[in-house]
């Protein structure tokens, strides 16, 4: 498969056109496979959050009554993350995968079917290079875990035999090897010149990239995404009037 894959969402708002990356090709896949089986017919964009994104994909919410709590359905399996970080990022427009949070899933597996298409706010300059330090302390406290995790039998053995300067020891060890290796990786707690880019034009989420899978984007239809999250929602991000995907079609 040289060319792209082109997806017609239909909505009851409008058509959403997208283009499935290659470079995804088990979320290309799956996606594929589940517009054809027609899981996507009838389901509903059933959390909305403007200036943030619009979710759909839960079987669940097949004529589901109004009000009723959605997001919780699937399709019975996962798909490995596949991040081509940061050639594909949360710009507007990107498709992506929804998944459970880190603490059941330390992997970042993707939800089989529920997805979200970004929407975002347009940043500036300084807020981007607030966000770059934020990750490089979320890379260096991740270094650091990492790092304890591998010490744990010898930091173990320090506490219980009450050993203080021990335990300083491999603190400050520890502690400077996190320096060392942030040091080595800080180009990834960087946004390239395409994310800075994008994200002061046409906006996006910045602080979703190399979280979820990004797997596609929309090609045409911009206008009846930002036509669905501007629909009015309840306390739990569903649309008061049901949104619902008439059909995908591989086009």
């Amino acid at each position: 498969m040289d060319n792209e894959t082109l997806v017609k969402i239909e909505t009851t708002l409008g058509d959403i056109k997208v283009k499935l990356y290659n470079e995804t090709p088990k979320h290309r896949d799956n996606f594929i496979k589940l517009a054809e089986d027609g899981v996507y017919e009838g389901t509903l964009f059933h959390r909305v959050i403007k200036d943030f994104m619009i979710q759909a994909g839960d079987p669940d919410s097949k004529n589901a009554p109004k009000g009723k709590m959605l997001g919780a359905g699937d399709v019975g399996y996962t798909l490995p993350a596949e991040f081509v970080y940061p050639k594909y990022f949360h710009k507007k427009g990107a498709l992506s995968a929804a998944r459970t949070s880190d603490e059941v899933n330390p992997e970042k597996e993707s939800s089989a079917s529920q997805f979200y298409i970004v929407t975002g706010k347009v940043y500036k300059d300084a807020e981007l290079d607030q966000m770059e330090k934020q990750k490089e302390g979320r890379l260096k406290q991740a270094i650091f875990a990492r790092l304890q995790k591998e010490n744990s039998a010898k930091i173990k053995a320090a506490y219980q035999s009450g050993d203080k300067a021990e335990l300083a020891i491999i603190r400050d060890t520890l502690v400077g090897k996190t320096e060392l290796e942030a040091e080595k990786r800080k180009e990834e707690a960087k946004l390239t010149p395409e994310q800075r880019e994008a994200y002061k034009t046409i906006g996006g989420v910045p602080f979703l990239d190399n979280e979820y899978t990004v797997y596609g984007e929309v090609v045409e239809g911009l206008d009846i995404v930002d036509a669905i999250q501007n629909v009015k929602t309840n306390r739990q991000d569903r649309p008061l009037e049901n949104v619902v995907i008439e059909s995908v079609e591989i086009i």
